[in-house]
């Protein structure tokens, strides 16, 4: 049985954080992949800061020798808002209603997923791995209504060999990065080496990335 994940977001920039929690994932549950899917225009917060073939090579520089890591375009190549339940209607179709999808989602991601469209058919596509800090549980209160019945009815730590349907739990080792620190720290000329993969890094300084106009 095929197991696929699938890492999606705007890399603006990619940085270590995204490739720890790639790399534990893809270890920890036995995947054969994680399927690095960056967006071209996300349904659910502000346009990119930078432009989609820009962040696609810098992802593509950072997955450079790096087994088990696969670089999927489908989204820059849209010209219309990137829906996560279409990606991975996509994607179930392009492997077959037998092989595992593994969604991967930070806690605050999963909180706002009632928000996200056709949110609820998103588990008939695939399980969702909700990353999480060691040592700290999502709570109940802090769950719409509708979300906390679906945690309360699919929720395990456990990875079964089935396609879709389970929300798993994943406590991620903890990291202080972020891509909003990474642009102020550039835009005011202060080092980000060790937050961001060398490849990117040196990717962002030849093409004067975030670099204040």
């Amino acid at each position: 049985m095929q197991k696929i994940g699938i890492l999606g977001g705007t890399f603006d920039p990619i940085h270590n954080g995204h490739l720890l929690l790639a790399r534990e994932v893809l270890d920890k549950l036995h995947l054969d992949e994680i399927r690095f899917i960056p967006t071209g225009l996300p349904p659910h917060r502000d346009a990119p800061h930078t432009p989609p073939q820009r962040r696609l090579d810098m992802v593509r520089l950072a997955m450079e020798y790096k087994p088990g890591f696969v670089l999927d375009d489908r989204e820059i190549r849209r010209n219309s808002v990137c829906f996560t339940v279409d990606t991975l209607t996509e994607l179930r179709a392009e492997f077959g209603n037998d092989a595992g999808l593994y969604l991967l989602l930070g806690a605050d991601a999963f909180l706002g997923l009632p928000g996200w469209h056709d949110w609820q058919r998103l588990f008939t596509l695939a399980h969702i791995v909700v990353a999480r800090r060691p040592g700290t549980n999502l709570a109940l209160s802090a769950m719409s209504a509708e979300l906390q019945a679906q945690w309360q009815q699919r929720k395990t730590t456990e990875v079964h060999d089935t396609p879709s349907g389970s929300i798993i739990e994943f406590a991620m080792t903890p990291t202080d990065i972020s891509a909003s620190q990474i642009r102020k720290r550039l835009a005011a000329k202060q080092s980000v080496r060790g937050l961001v993969p060398n490849t990117a890094l040196n990717y962002i300084v030849q093409q004067h990335l975030y670099e204040k106009p």
